[in-house]
């Protein structure tokens, strides 16, 4: 039997996010949009149409105030931010994990298992899989999808 997920209002997860240690900062020249911060790590939310909560930028952790975005290498996960890159430590990570899923609490979203194993990237970039994300026509084309060329003798 499937749980109906009570939704949460806007004004309802800013309290929770009071009660339970977060700064929350209002957004400079627009209403019902705030920043979370915790654990040196930050995130923004805002008040959605229906009067719930909406993630306006998702969970980073803090760099030089700047919200960094984890990426994934395959061999190692970075921050980064506009200015710079900056190698992962397991403490940044479990900050972030940390963070993302009080976060979820707080607006009332599903925490989902594979999430609650471990910290989840913004993004994927392995070389094995450069450019698998763009459409099909934008791909470059592989070197051994290229006709071969054949070489004259002169």
């Amino acid at each position: 039997m499937t749980k109906k997920i009570k939704t949460i209002s806007f004004e309802e997860a800013v309290a929770w996010f009071r009660d339970h240690g977060f700064d929350v900062l209002e957004a400079p020249g627009a209403s019902g949009r705030v920043f979370l911060k915790k654990y040196r790590c930050s995130a923004a939310i805002e008040r959605a149409d229906d009067g719930s909560v909406k993630i306006f930028a998702y969970p980073g952790y803090l760099i030089n105030g700047e919200i960094s975005k984890l990426v994934d290498h395959g061999y190692q996960k970075v921050l980064q931010t506009s200015k710079a890159v900056h190698p992962a430590t397991a403490d940044h990570l479990k900050a972030l994990h940390d963070f993302s899923e009080e976060l979820k609490e707080g607006i009332g979203s599903i925490s989902l298992y594979n999430e609650s194993l471990g910290t989840v990237s913004a993004t994927y970039m392995y070389d094995r899989v450069r450019d698998r994300d763009l459409p099909q026509a934008e791909r470059p084309k592989r070197p051994w999808k290229q006709p071969p060329t054949v070489k004259r003798p002169a």
